[in-house]
């Protein structure tokens, strides 16, 4: 039985420390494919973020959450509190897009649509502008302050801090009308609510793309934690052929590695040192991996100076490592993915299908019915329509089958506007001793200007028993 090796424990009182700080990770440019991906989809996904709330749509907002008027605005498509299970169904959506997507390609969210991704890469593209590439950012930290470095390190935060304003300003955008905001902010009469917001979330943007980075994905970010759920050994991972590579050591181009007893990697450590996260794939799999492939485009860039064929680092999965066959099309995929196309296929009927009106009977607390002046029983309701039509509608009110019940003023027009909420005191009235009890009836309510808007509203009459 082997024994064990003493272990030495070193306290604070010792001049040890129980916290070691992350050391600061200098990532390197890259060029390729993948890199290519990545700005593209920045420009993509920033672009989306910082138009859309300029964009105008039937003379309004074209992306707007309205909060004081409880309602959310997409394209031409308006969403009321009503419509409040279209947004947890869209969330389920999303939900099942993540593990479709993960179960079959990896980390693509973490990789080149996550904010934190996102805006950490161009953070990175102005810092690289100003400081140098990853040597020039490693002597600049480790040399005196001289005006240079004041320059240099004072010109990428104040950079940071206006793209961050930026982002914060867009982001308030989105939930009060962009136009009056840029107002608001140019006359410095920002309401407090609105200013609160606008530098939380630039104060956040600076901190986590400038800053934290990396650390966000390994220490904050919960997905990382519980991916591996989501993969099995046909999901596409980016791996290091350790058959291929192995052992690995350094060599003239001109050598032959064979002879040399070495394998295809050249322990560049350049796979290391372009990596946003600090990893080394060449030890497998790990959950700080944000599939980015920045890892690939450097190797195969290395490849290609020795002459090697490509794919050393690359993507793959682990029956493609193991020499098997790879299945693409498994339960899993057929699952997420049928589950996925169903839900879309609902929600987009369900929002297309959707109430134009919205009616609301209240019937009148006071009294469960009430004797007029010429002694027939009337009953008081509020009418409250909610017209989700961006165009004003003039309703009638009719009932069905209702017997000798019958309207006070049958021709009554009830006027709303666009997307706009009236509320209206409706009485109904029956001859003494025509009604006993209480009775169910049906009112329809119809656009006077559109017969095919209907609704048809249950309620009850009530009169004396006797």
């Amino acid at each position: 039985m082997s024994k064990a090796l003493p272990v030495k424990v070193v306290t604070e009182s010792e001049g040890g420390s129980l916290y070691v700080a992350a050391p600061k990770i200098y990532a390197r440019s890259v060029a390729g494919r993948f890199q290519r991906l990545r700005t593209i989809a920045v420009f993509w996904l920033l672009g989306m973020y910082y138009l859309a709330p300029w964009l105008q749509w039937d003379a309004r907002q074209a992306v707007l959450f309205d909060l004081p008027a409880r309602k959310f605005y997409f394209l031409g498509l308006v969403f009321w509190p009503q419509d409040f299970m279209l947004l947890s169904w869209l969330l389920i959506i999303a939900g099942f897009s993540l593990f479709f997507f993960t179960a079959l390609a990896g980390r693509l969210w973490c990789g080149y649509a996550c904010p934190q991704t996102v805006w950490s890469e161009v953070f990175m593209w102005v810092e690289a502008k100003l400081e140098g590439d990853r040597n020039h950012r490693i002597k600049l930290d480790a040399a005196p302050w001289t005006r240079e470095k004041v320059l240099r390190k004072g010109g990428k935060h104040v950079l940071w801090l206006l793209l961050a304003l930026w982002t914060g300003f867009t982001f308030v955008g989105f939930f009060t009308p962009i136009h009056a905001l840029a107002s608001d902010v140019l006359s410095l009469s920002v309401s407090g609510w609105a200013l609160f917001w606008l530098l939380f979330y630039s104060l956040a943007t600076w901190g986590n793309a400038g800053f934290l980075r990396e650390q966000v994905c390994k220490y904050m970010c919960p997905y990382a934690r519980f991916q591996s759920a989501m993969f099995d050994h046909d999901t596409l991972l980016i791996s290091y052929r350790s058959e291929r590579g192995e052992p690995r050591g350094s060599r003239k181009k001109s050598a032959d590695p064979k002879l040399l007893g070495l394998g295809a990697c050249i322990d560049c450590t350049i796979c290391v040192q372009v990596c946003p996260t600090g990893i080394d794939i060449r030890n497998g799999l790990q959950y700080e991996c944000i599939a980015c492939g920045a890892c690939v485009d450097a190797c195969d860039e290395v490849m290609d100076k020795m002459g090697y064929p490509r794919g050393l680092v690359g993507y793959t999965t682990e029956h493609a490592l193991e020499q098997k066959p790879t299945r693409v099309l498994r339960p899993r995929i057929l699952v997420y993915g049928g589950l996925l196309v169903l839900m879309l296929s609902l929600f987009s009927y369900v929002v297309t299908h959707r109430e134009r009106l919205i009616v609301d009977v209240l019937r009148d607390r006071n009294a469960l019915y009430r004797v007029a002046p010429d002694g027939s029983i009337e009953n008081v309701y509020t009418f409250k329509l909610v017209n989700k039509e961006p165009q004003a509608h003039s309703y009638k009110i009719a009932l069905i089958d209702a017997g000798q019940i019958a309207l006070r003023a049958p021709e009554q027009r009830l006027d709303v506007g666009p997307e706009q909420v009236g509320s209206f005191p409706i009485t109904l009235y029956a001859a003494p001793a025509a009604v006993k009890g209480k009775r169910d009836i049906q009112l329809q309510i119809t656009a006077l200007d559109a017969p095919e808007i209907q609704y048809l509203q249950s309620s009850r009459f009530f009169a004396p028993e006797s």
